[in-house]
């Protein structure tokens, strides 16, 4: 199984002169052959491949010698996820969805990376150093030790100027968690996180709205400096750093739940959101994306695959909220979000709507499973 070990790392000056010289010439790359890939296209209806543009790259360096100091894999890498990106555009445009042609890459976005491969011993873990191509030891805080074969590394820098490596490792012997027995559904919102189908509610921390007025004051303030100047380089960095406290705490609250829920229950049952429709109204946008029900889910996807456990996931048209879970009966009352509990006509259960939601969830879920 492939596992990917992120630490940070901290550069000398001189590599992290050469780091930035990578991202520099992996983005030159890349745009330099999405323009001869459109010009190709255009002039002679021909689409240029992977292996078409790493023919060319040999030439590309003897024009641009520079393009020589830095890792020839990086290069490659670049035209990788140019190739990776037409495919998922022809693939969108086979699917009817809206395409996504490929777009320039800018230096002046806010996320830096360049992906380097293993050959040989060029990439390992020594000590408290980490060996990368073109940069040799490089000081690395590695918080755990690096599992399996070493195929690949990322290396990246945030907006708030941190520098991270990410290890992709192959052949990693992963623990499955041991069986329970139980299943579990789970309602997602607002109010709460989540509310499973055993009664438990996890509070939404609501991490971006607590620290939304210390944010405001921050972007205010980088508003206000001038362009180009020293200033502004520092409150940018504050700005960044605000948004990345938010980020690791979101992260932080998600991965923890996830690892209770995939070690507490055999079978987890969740609703097939999308985030993606559910943002378009203005009113819980901000709310919806500081929730990140999108991310839960994910994270409980791989880790049930990783520990051997059971994620089903039940049609997002299914009226979870409007069933009694207790004969069944749909009751169409309880589409007002704003009915927060609600009494069965037909049998007189009295429901809590986040919870009866879940219990359906959690029926529905095992029905799937068992057909």
């Amino acid at each position: 199984m492939e596992k990917a070990f992120k630490f940070r790392v901290y550069p000398n000056h001189e590599q992290q002169q050469l780091i930035r010289k990578t991202f520099g010439c992996h983005r030159f790359a890349y745009n330099h052959f999405l323009v001869k890939r459109i010009a190709a296209y255009e002039k002679d209806k021909v689409t240029l491949g992977y292996y078409d543009c790493c023919a060319e790259l040999a030439g590309l360096k003897e024009e641009f010698p520079w393009l020589r100091e830095v890792d020839a894999t990086a290069l490659q890498a670049a035209l990788k996820n140019l190739d990776d990106a037409y495919k998922g555009f022809f693939r969108r445009v086979k699917n009817g969805s809206k395409p996504g042609f490929p777009r320039f890459k800018s230096k002046k976005q806010s996320m830096h990376s360049y992906k380097t491969k293993r050959v040989g011993n060029n990439i390992a873990v020594v000590d408290k150093y980490i060996k990368l191509p073109k940069l040799g030891l490089v000081r690395c805080a590695v918080s755990r030790p690096v599992e399996g074969r070493i195929l690949s590394a990322s290396v990246s820098q945030t907006p708030s100027g941190k520098y991270f490596v990410s290890l992709c490792c192959t052949g990693v012997a992963i623990a499955p968690f041991p069986a329970t027995g139980e299943s579990v559904g789970i309602d997602m919102g607002l109010h709460d996180l989540a509310v499973t189908s055993d009664g438990e509610s996890v509070s939404n921390p609501k991490h971006l709205s607590r620290l939304k007025k210390k944010l405001a004051r921050l972007q205010r303030s980088l508003s206000r400096k001038t362009i180009d100047s020293k200033n502004r380089v520092l409150a940018r960095i504050e700005v960044a750093r605000m948004h990345e406290q938010i980020t690791n705490r979101r992260n932080d609250t998600l991965h923890k739940l996830s690892t209770r829920l995939v070690r507490d229950y055999d079978v987890i049952c969740v609703d097939d959101l999308a985030p993606a429709n559910m943002v378009k109204n203005r009113r819980l946008a901000k709310s919806i994306m500081d929730a990140a029900w999108g991310e839960l889910t994910r994270q409980l996807r791989y880790k049930c695959e990783w520990y051997g456990k059971a994620l089903v996931t039940v049609d997002r048209f299914y009226p979870s909220s409007q069933l009694c879970s207790e004969c069944g009966y749909r009751y169409q009352g309880v589409k007002d979000l704003a009915v927060r509990q609600w009494v069965c006509p037909n049998c007189g259960a009295v429901h809590d709507r986040d919870h009866n939601a879940a219990v359906n969830i959690n029926n529905e879920g095992l029905r799937l499973l068992s057909a």
